[in-house]
């Protein structure tokens, strides 16, 4: 990577919380960590954080999914990574509805998750515009795509993305009429397709429609090809 990146860690485990903090600052980050939800809302309103590693389970006080739907609320666009000891697809799938781009079941190998958590800063760092070769803006009727400043507009009204839904969007708009399969775009977006549940990616769309569709129930941009994937309208 090519500069430090912030970095806030949420965890009411002292020991895990500890762990994270010392691993990354090893590597020459700035994290900050904090035990509960009340003390992660108030340092995402105040500090310009590259990423978010927020445990599910923080109590008493605001959860997990509560501060993740506030950060998004903020119209932050950081990635959220949801740290749960819910072994359940359910549970990580109501953690990316709450805005989150990704999330890790514990308990976890600390070498696998450093590995996955570098995968998002390593991506966040060139979206930042530190190595990534300049690409020309996409316009499609009324929606725009600006990848230099990594911001999408339709009508001329600005369509606040995360990380993740742009990182999709990109990936379809860059090839329409293209199908892609949900495992396709997930090794796209997330450098592999290993530990996450395919249904993933069809919340992030569902997002996507919410945001661009002037109809989201009646999608004219981000197409279901049924039984196979997902596709961007021909251009």
């Amino acid at each position: 990577m090519a500069s430090a990146l912030k970095i806030l860690v949420v965890d009411d485990e002292a020991d895990l919380r500890t762990l994270l903090e010392r691993s990354f600052t090893r590597e020459g980050h700035d994290v900050v960590a904090v035990a509960d939800g009340q003390q992660a809302l108030e340092q995402a309103a105040t500090d310009g954080f590259d990423v978010v590693l927020l445990d599910v389970a923080l109590g008493p006080g605001p959860s997990g999914y509560d501060v993740a739907r506030e950060i998004r609320a903020r119209r932050n666009v950081v990635p959220i990574i949801m740290l749960t000891a819910l072994d359940s697809e359910a549970d990580a799938v109501q953690g990316l509805e709450a805005g989150a781009d990704d999330y890790v079941t514990k308990p976890f190998s600390v070498r696998e998750f450093r590995s996955r958590v570098k995968a998002v800063l390593r991506r966040a760092d060139l979206a930042r515009g530190g190595d990534e070769r300049a690409e020309a803006p996409i316009e499609d009727g009324d929606l725009r795509i600006d990848f230099e400043k990594r911001t999408v507009s339709r009508a001329g009204r600005a369509a606040p993305l995360t990380y993740v839904e742009f990182e999709i969007l990109a990936a379809l708009a860059r090839n329409p009429g293209r199908v892609y399969n949900r495992m396709v775009l997930l090794e796209r977006v997330w450098g592999d397709a290993s530990y996450r549940d395919p249904r993933t990616v069809d919340v992030h769309i569902r997002h996507l429609r919410e945001k661009l569709e002037t109809d989201p129930r009646v999608p004219e941009l981000i197409l279901t090809v049924r039984g196979v994937g997902y596709r961007f309208r021909d251009r």
